[in-house]
């Protein structure tokens, strides 16, 4: 029988919090009789606890990844992975690197599990080409709520693959998954990184390397007038030849007791100005290990601990590109004029979206903000929100915190797909987290 116990959770952005009864399957019968026998319709499932806002927290969670949390196989000849939906990309990375394999997409962390990298449908700084990681999954298993298990691909189960594919864990509890992986030939990135000085030349910059395999932008968001958008543009490659050894550096920890109003206007706009300056050269080229360049926030244990104890709001939104820019522009110097500028500020440019109901990208540029949590913080937040919607953009699931049903359905043309779905095969009687209670899924 599976553990149970009252506790406080939050999600990554440690808001909001508040208490929920946490189950914990030892084994994956554990997990199937819980699911079949559960009757309580205010029931998520719970990876690593990465996802920033409320899509994985409800009146009772299932944190499966005691009981889903082994390898099955792997084809290192074929690059063909498969293993529990528990499983960290960090655990599969440390198995597929020395033999030549990478993640054909990984987001900014590599804490998340297989299983939420699935439900949120997760990018990468490779999008423009790669699209999410949906479009490399071979079939995946998922538990549905009557103790059914169905394998699905896009070919097979189609809808259910939409649904589930960037569905938020509203779908059933995903089992395993086999992926197809990228071939590499060094742990090495070729990175160049190109000092912008202003929003028009940052979007250059991505317009002129839409060839390149990976981008990403970091943005200075109080920058101000003919400044704004200035931006540090990264352009990576993996190096042709080099080690595929993995590296071992030792993590640092952010402390329990970090003094929250360290972080306020005054020093993350003194930040932003010394990172900004840091590179001296219009244009720095650079070898750097792939987890600095993926992952550099990694390297910092319990990063979110900086914002003190009320947490932060992950703000993440895409505009598709007929109005990317003019957006972004009002966007920035909304933000700068209010002076609660994000710490970190990454901007991403797109492809074209994809065909499941609920997934985030589309084709244009994503700006992903971090802002501390504060009580003048959520009248701006409003004011952003009727931006984007005038832009006619929308907003991430696996980012989202706060947004109202209304704001949110309007970017998304499948929604009530996605719900009639659900109410045909009375999933919503089943699995709901705070979130989609919150934005009516």
């Amino acid at each position: 029988m599976p553990n149970q116990s009252s506790k406080q959770v939050s999600g990554w952005g440690r808001f909001p919090q508040f208490k929920h009864r946490v189950f914990t399957p030892r084994t994956a019968s554990d997990l199937h009789s819980f699911v079949k026998n559960n009757d309580n319709p205010k029931t998520i499932g719970f990876g690593n606890g990465r996802s920033y806002g409320d899509s994985a927290l409800s009146e009772c969670i299932i944190d499966y990844r005691q009981a889903q949390n082994y390898l099955i196989d792997f084809d290192a000849q074929q690059g063909t992975f498969t293993c529990q939906a528990g499983v960290t990309l960090d655990e599969i990375l440390k198995v597929i690197v020395p033999k030549g394999w990478f993640l054909p997409v990984t987001p900014g962390t590599r804490f998340i599990t297989l299983g939420g990298a699935i439900a949120a449908d997760v990018h990468g700084k490779n999008h423009h080409l790669a699209g999410c990681f949906s479009e490399h999954i071979i079939e995946l298993q998922l538990l549905l709520a009557d103790g059914t298990i169905i394998s699905c691909h896009k070919n097979q189960q189609p809808d259910l693959f939409r649904a589930t594919c960037g569905g938020m864990g509203l779908t059933g509890i995903i089992l395993s998954a086999t992926i197809q992986l990228k071939a590499i030939s060094s742990t090495q990135i070729q990175q160049t990184t190109h000092k912008t000085g202003n929003l028009q030349e940052t979007f250059a910059v991505f317009e002129q390397n839409q060839s390149s395999t990976y981008s990403v932008a970091w943005i200075d968001c109080f920058a101000k007038n003919k400044s704004l958008g200035r931006s540090l543009v990264s352009i990576g490659e993996f190096a042709d030849d080099g080690s595929l050894t993995q590296t071992s550096k030792k993590a640092r920890t952010m402390p329990r007791w970090f003094p929250g109003f360290m972080l306020n206007a005054w020093t993350i706009k003194l930040f932003n100005t010394l990172y900004y300056h840091r590179q001296k050269k219009p244009i720095k080229q650079e070898t750097v290990h792939y987890q600095q360049f993926f992952y550099p926030l990694d390297g910092i244990h319990h990063w979110n601990r900086m914002y003190g104890r009320r947490g932060f709001i992950q703000y993440q939104f895409i505009l598709p590109k007929k109005t990317s820019f003019e957006g972004l522009n009002v966007i920035l110097k909304t933000i700068a004029e209010a002076g609660q500028g994000s710490f970190l500020a990454v901007l991403k440019l797109h492809g074209q979206a994809n065909k499941n109901w609920l997934s985030f990208p589309m084709e244009g540029y994503s700006l992903a903000l971090d802002f501390k949590v504060q009580d003048k913080l959520f009248p701006l937040l409003d004011r952003l929100d009727q931006l984007v919607l005038n832009y006619q953009g929308r907003f991430y699931l696996a980012k989202d915190a706060r947004v109202s049903r209304e704001v949110f359905e309007q970017g998304y043309p499948n929604i009530e797909k996605f719900r009639q779905y659900r109410q045909e095969h009375n999933m919503n009687q089943h699995f709901n987290s705070a979130q989609s209670l919150r934005i009516g899924l």
